[in-house]
């Protein structure tokens, strides 16, 4: 990573909309160095794909929580099957596997705390679950940019 793919990684971080042209102007280098740079980032990884991002409360998801799960037993076949089940859930945002008291967190975002709730006893419900605890999140600020350390 040169100070060109950081550009470049930035800028489409900040929006992934701009187009070749607008780039390539800015840094002042030819369109296709820019396309083919972007290229490279996208071929080494670095650039896993391109979202929308979406604001939770204009899609009436603005109560979100950190839920702290245990499972029984401690097996790799047990957590994986269990970590599929979560992401498959439409209100989970993201998804860890910790360590300390925990073995999972989910981060989720429902309707309202009874939306939560209702999540909540459905998931406890589940035979692997040995232990559950909510925190309801009461602000979230996400980076939108992630840079190379130094």
């Amino acid at each position: 990573m040169d100070e060109l793919d950081t550009a470049l990684l930035r800028m489409l971080q900040n929006d992934a909309r701009r187009t070749n042209r607008e780039m390539a102007a800015e840094l002042k280098i030819a369109p296709s160095t820019c396309l083919e740079r972007i290229r490279g980032l996208r071929e080494r990884g670095v650039i896993s794909g391109y979202h929308a991002a979406v604001d939770l409360q204009a899609i009436d998801r603005s109560t979100q929580a950190i839920i702290s799960i245990k499972l029984r037993p401690q097996a790799m076949a047990v957590a994986t099957a269990f970590q599929s089940y979560v992401m498959d859930l439409p209100q989970t945002l993201d998804m860890f596997m910790v360590s300390g008291g925990a073995d999972f967190l989910a981060h989720v975002a429902v309707k309202d705390t009874q939306a939560l709730r209702d999540l909540v006893l459905a998931l406890a419900k589940r035979q692997e679950i040995a232990d559950i605890r909510s925190s309801v999140v009461f602000e979230h600020h996400r980076r939108t940019t992630v840079m190379p350390l130094p």
